[in-house]
C-alpha cells in the first residue's frame, strides 16, 4: 500500500449514502476525542485531512476514506461525549450500530482507547459488542506520547487487563511521534484485496 491517492469519498448518516464499491472496510471506533482523526492524518501522511477538533463530539457522520481505491478507512462518530443532547447521542449510537450490524464489507474494527486512562464503560460495551458479533479487531492505545515512560508499562497493563487482550496484540500509537504508524499500515496492507 503506497497511500498516494486518498480521498474522503462519502460522509454518510444513512445506509443509502454508503459507498457501493466492494472494498474492504476498517472501522474506527472510540470515545470522542480519543484521536481517531489524528490517527487518520498520521497514517495517511496528511496534515489536516481528517478534521481534528479540540472539542469532542464534532464527528457526527460516518466518514469513508478511500485509500488508493483498495480499502476504506471508516471513521465512526465518537461515543461517550456528555455535552450533546440525549437525542443526538441516540442518533449517533443508532448510526454506529446500524453500520456495524449491516456492513458486509467490514473486515476489521480498530478500537481506539486513550493510553492515559483505563478503558471507559463505553469502551467495554463496544468491545463486548465486537466480541459478541465475532468481529476481527485490534485495540489501539492512542496518545502514548502523553504517558510518562516510567508509567507506560503499568498504563498499558491496565488497558490489556480491562479489555482482556494480549500486550503483544495492542498497538501503541502516537500521532505526535509516529509511534505505531507502521503497525497500523501493516494491518491495512494485510487487508487489501
Amino acid at each position: 500500500m503506497n497511500i498516494h491517492n486518498v480521498q474522503l469519498e462519502v460522509s454518510a448518516v444513512v445506509q443509502a449514502q454508503y459507498p457501493t464499491k466492494q472494498l474492504p472496510e476498517i472501522a474506527m471506533v472510540g470515545r470522542s476525542n480519543v484521536g481517531k482523526s489524528s490517527l487518520i492524518n498520521k497514517v495517511l501522511n496528511r496534515k489536516n485531512f481528517a478534521r481534528v477538533s479540540s472539542k469532542p463530539g464534532k464527528t457526527a457522520t460516518i466518514n469513508f476514506y478511500n485509500i488508493d481505491q483498495a480499502i476504506y478507512l471508516v471513521d465512526l462518530p465518537g461515543y461517550g461525549y456528555a455535552k450533546v443532547s440525549k437525542q443526538e447521542k441516540a442518533k449517533w449510537a443508532g448510526m454506529i450500530q446500524h453500520y456495524l450490524d449491516t456492513r458486509d464489507t467490514l473486515c476489521k474494527i480498530f478500537l481506539l482507547v486513550d493510553a492515559r486512562h483505563a478503558p471507559s464503560e463505553d469502551d467495554l460495551m463496544m468491545l463486548e459488542w465486537i466480541r459478541y458479533y465475532k468481529k476481527d479487531f485490534t485495540v489501539i492505545a492512542t496518545k502514548a506520547d502523553k504517558v510518562k515512560p516510567s508509567q507506560r508499562k503499568d498504563a498499558l497493563s491496565v488497558i490489556c487487563q480491562a479489555l482482556a487482550v494480549d500486550e503483544e496484540s495492542l498497538v501503541v500509537f502516537s500521532a505526535q511521534t509516529g509511534e505505531g504508524k507502521e503497525n497500523v499500515i501493516d494491518i491495512l496492507q494485510q487487508l487489501e484485496k
